[in-house]
């Protein structure tokens, strides 16, 4: 009895062995005929970080014409939706270029935004650097908020 297990545990061992090998060679085989495969998954139609962004550039006047577009369609169905219900409908070329309208910048904010140029400038003499113009500043960084 003690022969038998002994000629078991020696052939459980090879085929251990054989059979990790056997798997480490599929491994490799796999890796190398995947070729490009996983670079590409992720990508695709449906994936979120595409390379090409659809659609004109923001900012553009192709943007702002697409946008006006696009709010006139929502006042038009919310002038309807109101005449559903038996209200008086909306002045839909009012209430667009209401919409459309470039928004003047709250005062608050714009000294908020002079008090952190002013205080970058300190912080800028400080380290021996050029300070920035502080009102061409407040109206980059104004403009770059979208305020």
């Amino acid at each position: 009895m003690g022969d038998t297990v002994r000629k078991v545990d020696s052939g459980l061992a090879i085929v251990v062995i054989v059979v990790s090998i056997l798997g480490i060679i599929g491994a490799i085989v796999a890796a190398i005929g995947s070729g490009k495969l996983y670079e590409q998954v992720g990508k695709g139609g449906l994936s979120i970080d595409r390379e090409a962004p659809s659609g004109p550039a923001p900012g553009s006047a192709a943007a702002r014409a697409e946008a006006e577009a696009e709010i006139r369609q929502l006042v038009e169905a919310k002038s309807a939706r109101r005449e559903a219900r038996g209200e008086p409908p909306l002045d839909v070329e009012a209430e667009v270029a209401a919409l459309t309208r470039p928004q003047g910048h709250d005062e608050a904010l714009r000294d908020e935004v002079r008090q952190l140029v002013i205080a970058r400038n300190e912080r800028r003499i400080r380290r021996g650097e050029e300070p920035l113009d502080v009102e061409s500043e407040v109206e980059r960084q104004l403009r770059d908020i979208g305020a």
